[in-house]
């Protein structure tokens, strides 16, 4: 199995959700964690997984002088794609609701990159998920808001929470993409590479 091949090499997970660190455990694979700070700003001219792509491959950048030849580091980024804009954590109250109410009755697609950086190569794969929203309740996003405090999240909520049991009619695609890792991509690029 995939732990057993990679066991001559050391798993990087440079992410703080407590989401992805359980999908690694879950998946059986040995990894440290280590964070370092990144400003994620991407270029305007970006749209779509181009932005997911990027951010991910940006947040390798500072690990870059770092790593041994069997270290393999992993970076990712989820973005929500609405509207032809790119939804990122909310940075307020007021800027998560406005988030929800723009997904209320429609479908988005939520987007996450995973980026692979070793000493001498570097891959970035990306999962799309497409979601639709039944119409949302002023006061469904508000309970929401308050209960749950999505701002961590990109598109400020998680499918696994409660507005994704009351509020998605359906989902075409990665159920864990959603939440955060599209792991059936990191096992097989994993596979793929060692």
């Amino acid at each position: 199995m995939l732990s057993e091949k990679l066991k001559n090499y050391k798993l990087i997970l440079a992410s703080g959700s407590p989401r992805r660190q359980q999908f690694f455990n879950d998946l059986g694979l040995d990894f440290e964690i280590r964070l370092k700070p990144v400003h994620e700003d991407y270029p305007n001219r970006l749209k779509h997984f181009e932005i997911s792509d990027y951010l991910s491959q940006l947040k390798a950048l500072p690990f870059k002088d770092e790593l041994q030849p069997n270290d393999i580091l992993i970076t990712s980024d989820t973005i929500v794609w609405n509207d032809n804009k790119a939804l990122g954590k909310p940075v307020s109250k007021e800027d998560a609701y406005n988030m929800l109410q723009s997904m209320s009755n429609k479908t988005h697609e939520v987007i996450t990159s995973v980026c692979f950086t070793t000493t001498s190569t570097q891959k970035t794969v990306n999962a799309i998920t497409k979601v639709t929203f039944k119409p949302l309740s002023e006061d469904e996003i508000n309970y929401y808001i308050d209960n749950f405090k999505p701002f961590d999240k990109a598109g400020a909520y998680g499918i696994q929470e409660w507005i994704g049991h009351i509020g998605i009619t359906s989902i075409e695609g990665s159920y864990f993409n959603v939440v955060g890792l599209p792991t059936h991509l990191v096992y097989k690029t994993l596979n793929n590479m060692v």
